[in-house]
């Protein structure tokens, strides 16, 4: 009873303190998991071996193989390429410069990872928008929204998919067939819902449109041999994300495999693009790994499960809707990565006791990628973008992105619990 206890009071304190963010998220992650090991040791009921194996190095893998394929990619200037071509195709019309940089945010976000894509894009859209006069947080706010809303369709586009993947099993086209439908609806209400919320800034049309025939897009693109390499490389990668029940190789090789291919044909200077590597962020997740497998060897998880246990047998429908309401809320609070760490072993206890915990893993997906989109630290491509405001005459604030982010969860929560129950016999 007392490492139940103490287990859980260590977590709590560490999520309370990644929310608090007066210190960086990954030092306090790293001290939450060296103390959980040391009173595991002291009182018996987590070893070493135990927190090294609780560690999932197939999404950790996954993360760095891409990581290492996008920060090559960014390096060419293709990012930069694909922003100024859109600028320009959107003739300073805010309203269609907000649907073609959501929609490229998107489209990326369902195939490389959403943060990094956001990293990459943002920066981009301050610029083009300070050209234009024009106020960038409606395209900030949005890129955030419509990449966590996109990134839930596939297996690589969010990082709780990346993790639910993992743990349950499911391929790159379980995620396509199953989800992308569902956030194909979500997304156009969302969408609409943001043209209607930023109303008021989407209406302000540019008098500096001139001012984009000043940027060269073919200039951006500075490295064009490297960028045909690299973008043959991740075709074969995504192809091959596809196709990796049938070549029997994780997702997490085939990355590692695409990022050693794409550095040793591209050859660049390696010691740049590790630089570019978040490096942070996959110290984070390892940290909430040994985190999370310390609360399960106490025995807390396991508690959480049976109580879970009675619900999900009687209806299994009904507990996937609370399930996406409940991360949903809970990802609006607490960054979706570490709550997905979290509900993964509470899941898979419940499939150890005889309950059919499949479409829970879809719900868990759909809540926790949806549900980031509620606060500004509910994801951590939300926190990006409000670090990135700050170098704007008007930064993100707490209330604006209530005022935004808040309803466009809740709009698109309710959408996924409708078609959930409408298709939860395929799930």
């Amino acid at each position: 009873m007392t490492g139940f206890v103490v287990s859980g009071f260590i977590f709590l304190i560490t999520f309370v303190a990644v929310l608090r963010e007066r210190v960086d998220r990954t030092i306090i992650a790293m001290a939450g998991a060296g103390a959980m090991l040391i009173v595991g040791l002291l009182l018996g009921f987590y070893s070493q071996e135990s927190a090294l194996l609780s560690i999932d190095f197939n999404t950790l893998g996954l993360l760095l193989g891409m990581m290492i394929l996008v920060s090559m990619l960014a390096d060419t200037g293709f990012f930069q390429y694909l922003a100024i071509l859109t600028a320009k195709r959107s003739q300073g019309d805010p309203w269609k410069l907000l649907l073609i940089l959501g929609g490229i945010t998107t489209v990326l976000s369902m195939f490389l990872d959403n943060v990094t894509t956001l990293v990459l894009i943002a920066p981009v859209s301050i610029l083009i928008a300070e050209i234009l006069g024009i106020s960038p947080i409606p395209f900030l706010i949005s890129e955030a929204l419509l990449s966590n809303t996109g990134g839930v369709a596939t297996l690589v586009g969010d990082p709780p998919n990346i993790m639910i993947g993992s743990a349950a099993n499911f391929s790159f086209n379980d995620f396509l067939i199953r989800l992308a439908p569902i956030v194909a609806v979500a997304w156009i209400a969302a969408v609409l819902l943001l043209r209607w919320l930023f109303r008021r800034e989407l209406s302000q049309k540019s008098t500096q449109v001139a001012a984009l025939e000043h940027l060269d897009e073919k200039e951006a693109l500075h490295d064009r041999k490297s960028f045909k390499r690299i973008l043959v490389v991740l075709g074969a990668v995504i192809l091959f994300f596809f196709l990796h029940t049938l070549v029997h190789l994780s997702p997490a090789v085939i990355a590692l495999l695409g990022a050693a291919a794409a550095l040793l044909w591209v050859q660049p200077d390696v010691e740049k693009v590790l630089k570019e590597v978040e490096w942070g962020v996959l110290l984070f997740f390892g940290a909430l790994f040994v985190l999370v497998g310390g609360i399960e060897a106490s025995g807390l998880l396991g508690q959480l499960a049976t109580g879970l246990t009675g619900l999900a047998q009687s209806n299994l429908m009904l507990s996937g809707v609370a399930l996406i309401w409940g991360a949903a809320a809970l990802s609006a609070v607490v960054d979706n990565i570490p709550l997905t760490i979290v509900m993964i072993p509470i899941i898979q206890s419940l499939g150890a006791l005889g309950v059919d915990i499949t479409p829970l893993w879809w719900a868990l997906a759909l809540g926790a990628g949806f549900g980031g989109n509620g606060t500004p630290i509910g994801s951590t491509a939300n926190v990006i973008a409000v670090k990135l405001s700050e170098r704007t005459r008007n930064p993100i604030t707490t209330r604006l992105w209530l005022r935004t982010g808040l309803p466009v969860m809740l709009v698109v929560c309710a959408i996924a619990t409708v078609l959930y129950i409408l298709t939860f016999q395929f799930m």
